[in-house]
């Protein structure tokens, strides 16, 4: 009998609804706004996320200490990393047409979370939500209630193949819920 605590892949969150191609163009032209400003968007993220969720710094040895939103704006390891998670997602929605393509780059994103940084998986969701709530505070004029609906579609299912990557890593148990 299984315990209650080993999940399999048959417990796994249903897979998101695919894209249509009109919700691919949406991404795409709102991303090309965002992502002129990549650098600065991606630090704003971390550091909005940093700020509401501290716990998620254990992860980050070369920042942790930081509390201060001027301090962590100067800090060129966050810096780095928000570089590195927007050309994540730049790569993501470059490759939206390709679903093997975008399922390889999450899949290396989640193997590299869960096996070498040991991230719990619920940070990921979290992430989306604070990604959603700057990029439609930053880009009022592109991020319209429907837009924003297409863009939690798609972050529905970074967060489904990003947890894939987990299951399939050995995690046991991979939360479908947010803290």
């Amino acid at each position: 009998m299984e315990s209650e605590t080993q999940k399999t892949a048959d417990d796994r969150p249903e897979r998101a609804e695919p894209l249509s191609d009109t919700e691919r163009d949406i991404i795409q032209d709102t991303w090309g706004h965002v992502y002129k400003n990549c650098d600065d968007v991606g630090v704003s993220v971390l550091i909005r996320f940093f700020i509401n969720f501290p716990s998620a710094k254990q992860y980050f040895s070369q920042f942790q200490d930081l509390d201060d939103p001027e301090e962590m704006e100067r800090s060129s390891q966050l810096r780095q990393h928000a570089r590195r998670v927007m050309n994540a997602i730049n790569s993501v929605v470059d490759n939206l047409h390709d679903p093997e393509k975008v399922s390889s780059v999450l899949a290396l994103v989640g193997k590299a979370h869960a096996l070498k940084h040991k991230v719990e998986p619920m940070y990921f969701k979290i992430l989306s939500g604070v990604m959603l709530e700057v990029l439609s505070e930053d880009f009022p004029e592109f991020f319209t209630a429907e837009v924003q609906l297409v863009w939690t579609k798609l972050m529905a299912a970074l967060y489904w193949h990003v947890t894939g990557a987990y299951t399939e890593a050995g995690w046991l148990q991979v939360s479908s819920s947010a803290v």
